[in-house]
């Protein structure tokens, strides 16, 4: 937990998964990369699933809703999703919440390791939202890319993800970077998708940042060349990182890592040779 004057922020978890570890690393050679995060004897490497609870001015707000449970037998080995403590509603009721008591759920991008959570299967087989009371946010540059899927985005965009709450009219589509809450911005950070967002606090001269999958891991926001091959700008990846590298290094802004298992936390600071560097914060999950 990390308090920001009168924001509260929680790391709640909704597992695991392994994913190839081309993916993180994208044209980086495993020679280098296997030195930062080994893989298995299958060449995957963890992916941790870790979403935030903020808590402000009396509301409950969720950034990232996970992958969900609405895999397939297929998908769910694919994936290898690990939940030894239960998921994202198990981590927020170990917090005191029910679905019913979230006012917000923010999608960073409505890719479906950040949205499968986003609704749920009722006992008769029908879609409803995790969060029946919650206003769903997400970019609106985001949510049109999404519905037009192409050959390279097909398989990780499901309409069934937020369609149906942007046509009940509970998906909020925001229009650039937007306060969702005194002092908690969502500012779009573009490479990853261009409709990306990560998530800004500002509160008592205090900052952080929840780098989403602008920097997925650590590494990424310490080696601005290090880009993830499921980033569909990657030179514009580049320049995004490049900015808020800077940002953190004049700052000291604590940095959230969406998808780092062992460095979920931390500050940048120049090592001893001048190089950027993420220095971790010790922090517990709910």
């Amino acid at each position: 937990m990390f308090q920001l004057g009168d924001i509260r922020i929680d790391l709640i978890s909704d597992g695991t998964v392994m994913v190839d570890g081309g993916g993180p690393f994208g044209l980086v050679p495993k020679a280098l990369w296997q030195h930062v995060l080994a893989p298995n004897d299958e060449n995957l490497v963890p992916q941790a699933l870790t979403s935030l609870l903020i808590r402000v001015g009396g509301r409950n707000i969720v950034v990232d809703a996970g992958i969900g449970n609405r895999l397939n037998e297929k998908l769910r080995k694919i994936w290898r999703i690990n939940r030894p403590r239960g998921g994202l509603v198990d981590a927020l009721a170990r917090l005191g919440l029910r679905p019913e008591d979230i006012d917000m759920l923010v999608n960073t991008h409505l890719h479906l390791d950040h949205a499968g959570g986003n609704m749920i299967e009722d006992e008769a087989g029908e879609l409803r939202p995790t969060f029946p009371n919650a206003e769903y946010v997400v970019q609106r540059r985001e949510y049109e890319d999404a519905m037009r899927p192409n050959e390279r985005t097909r398989a990780t965009y499901w309409p069934s993800n937020y369609q149906p709450l942007y046509e009940a009219g509970q998906l909020r589509l925001l229009d650039g970077d937007t306060e969702l809450a005194p002092g908690v911005h969502g500012i779009v950070t573009p490479g990853h998708t261009p409709g990306l967002m990560c998530i800004l606090f500002e509160r008592d001269g205090q900052q952080a940042l929840f780098c989403a999958d602008m920097a997925a891991y650590a590494f990424h926001l310490e080696r601005l060349a290090w880009i993830p091959s499921y980033d569909v700008e990657p030179l514009v990846s580049l320049e995004t990182k490049r900015r808020w590298q800077q940002w953190a290094l004049e700052t000291g802004a604590l940095l959230i890592f969406e998808h780092d298992p062992h460095r979920p936390a931390g500050r940048m600071v120049l090592d001893e040779s001048g190089k950027p560097r993420v220095e971790p914060v010790a922090v517990e999950f709910a």
